[in-house]
């Protein structure tokens, strides 16, 4: 096979990683990684609200720094040989734009308003928004939630533009549409000049904006304007058709071909989201659950579109007919908090240390204690894997960002009981780990029950590769093999796999995988004694779930 090149653009929530990849054995030739500096300033964001927003010059300066990097590391030989470029980004994560597509935020009235921003997935301030389309929904005869599994989320497309529209009038009469971060990506890069113009892929659509081909699109005008008349219209200005991330959004504009250092004949793929194209990067096999874990997670399945005909999961994020591969339907579900739960014991762990930190003027004082905080997983993990289930130990429940899946909730909070005198860091970690895990659990086993197998586990991302504390901690609670992907970039891997398709050089997207694919050189196997333990222990995590989760039922 001739050696000719393309390039995956991984949109995370930190930062946009770039590769670039050999389409004849799939080597990563360079790799670049740019963190979003405004988002690492904490601008514009609000977490004791869950507001959390993302100016678009994090991701425009973001995708020029890694690109050209990659382009400029390969070298200019390389460089003319690139053929393709695709985007993947988190999701739903959309943004208001004007008749020409532009994000108001880089407009000069808007440019320090958070709401004229990409609103990130995991912001939460529409969680009143979601509750009313899912009480307004079952006021129809056709179910219009039946393809998001019955439950529409706070993290979503439409709750996140009532919202908006609700809470900034200046925003609302300045939209003229409203698009998601993968499908604007492209838009840019192709030199879009009109917002009709922009190619909605159907993994955004279908997972998040309740479009489906069986209701010729998205629900009708009616379901929008009685749910609240600023809705009235809106779906005009949204493209009915959708596409595959196999097919081209078109090619490099001379501007964009400029900044990156590549020629205007690059073809640019068909975004979708960081989980979907991560699935392929990571080489799924159909009833293979896929899993990336970083810190949130993004489960995907996939079925063959025959075997799938008339299932419908409940309580998940949207099963699709083409979102991941081309003719099998894909199906998602995801924790809203799996690292952050890390993250956020050790950041209360590490509270005294910074405040020492900021306190000193000894540098050495200050790079020792900095030392001993980027420490503290690695020890916390050492420790809590020598500590044996038992069936009354520290119990936690995940649920410190809302719930994702099984069952949308963003409401739900986190919980600690069973403490004491003698509950130590140690004992406190391996609870919220077994909590993250308990919650994995629950995904895998409403696919299970609702009819679609689960045969096995595919492990992507960060947290797989370095914690084998809680990837073995995994497959006991769950009771399955789990397979470790090689790569550690199979979103961006992923994103290179369908712009190598959608520039012609493989006829579909699976020939890809198997052609760049790199494989996978860890496995974790469940201890079968360990595996009963947890099963006990499990079913309290369950009963404490519904404990928390029953004033929340009623009050709503």
């Amino acid at each position: 096979m001739d050696n000719r090149y393309v390039i995956g653009v991984d949109f995370g929530t930190d930062s946009v990683r770039s590769v670039l990849v050999s389409t004849a054995t799939g080597e990563e030739l360079a790799t670049s990684v740019f963190e979003y500096p405004r988002w690492k300033a904490g601008l514009y964001c609000h977490p004791a609200s869950s507001q959390f927003r993302q100016h678009p010059l994090d991701y425009i300066e973001g995708l020029e720094h890694t690109v050209r990097s990659c382009v400029e590391q390969a070298g200019g030989t390389v460089a003319k040989q690139v053929v393709g470029i695709a985007v993947d980004t988190t999701g739903s994560t959309p943004v208001a734009v004007n008749q020409h597509g532009t994000p108001l935020a880089l407009l000069p009235d808007f440019a320090d308003n958070p709401n004229a921003m990409f609103v990130l997935w995991k912001d939460h301030t529409a969680v009143n928004e979601a509750a009313e389309i899912n009480a307004h929904a079952r006021r129809f005869d056709t179910d219009y939630l039946q393809y998001v599994g019955g439950v529409y989320s706070a993290e979503w497309f439409w709750a996140k533009l009532l919202h908006i529209f609700r809470t900034d009038d200046g925003v609302r009469r300045a939209t003229y549409s409203w698009v998601e971060h993968c499908d604007w990506i492209p838009f840019l890069l192709c030199g879009g000049e009109h917002a009709s113009g922009i190619k909605r892929g159907v993994c955004a659509a279908g997972h998040k904006s309740l479009w489906a081909e069986a209701f010729g699109g998205f629900p009708p005008n009616d379901f929008f304007a009685t749910l609240d008349p600023l809705l009235d219209g809106f779906t005009a200005r949204l493209p009915q058709e959708t596409y595959t991330a196999d097919q081209a959004a078109g090619t490099l504009s001379p501007l964009w071909a400029e900044r990156l250092g590549l020629s205007t004949r690059v073809v640019v793929g068909i975004g979708a989201f960081d989980c979907h194209m991560g699935a392929v990067g990571g080489q799924i096999e159909p009833y293979h659950l896929s899993k990336i874990i970083g810190t949130s997670t993004c489960d995907i399945l996939v079925a063959p579109k025959q075997e799938m005909d008339g299932k419908l999961v409940k309580g998940i994020c949207g099963q699709v007919d083409g979102s991941v591969i081309p003719g099998m339907v894909g199906l998602e579900a995801g924790q809203s908090a799996f690292g952050d739960v890390y993250a956020w014991f050790k950041a209360l762990l590490a509270w005294p240390l910074q405040m020492l930190s900021a306190g000193t003027t000894d540098e050495t004082a200050r790079y020792q204690i900095q030392l001993l905080e980027s420490q503290l997983l690695a020890e916390l993990s050492k420790q809590a894997a020598l500590l044996p289930p038992t069936e009354n130990s520290e119990l936690a429940v995940d649920w410190l960002n809302g719930r994702r899946t099984p069952d949308a909730n963003q409401l739900l909070t986190g919980a600690i009981v069973g403490l004491n005198l003698a509950s130590d860091a140690p004992r406190l970690f391996r609870a919220l780990a077994e909590a993250t895990v308990f919650g994995a659990k629950s995904i895998v086993d409403r696919f299970i029950d609702q009819g679609i197998p689960v045969k096995g586990l595919i492990a992507l991302g960060g947290i797989p590769r370095k914690s084998p504390f809680v990837m073995q901690l995994m497959a006991d609670i769950i009771g399955m093999p789990i397979k470790v992907h090689r790569s550690e970039q199979t979103c961006a891997i992923g994103a290179a796999m369908f712009a190598a398709t959608a520039a012609g050089v493989f006829s579909k997207v699976e020939d890809a995988m198997q052609q760049m694919g790199q494989g996978f050189d860890m496995e974790y196997l469940p201890n079968p004694t360990n595996t009963a333990r947890y099963a006990k222990r499990f079913e309290r995590y369950r009963q404490l779930g519904n404990f928390i989760e029953t004033p929340i039922k009623h009050h709503e």
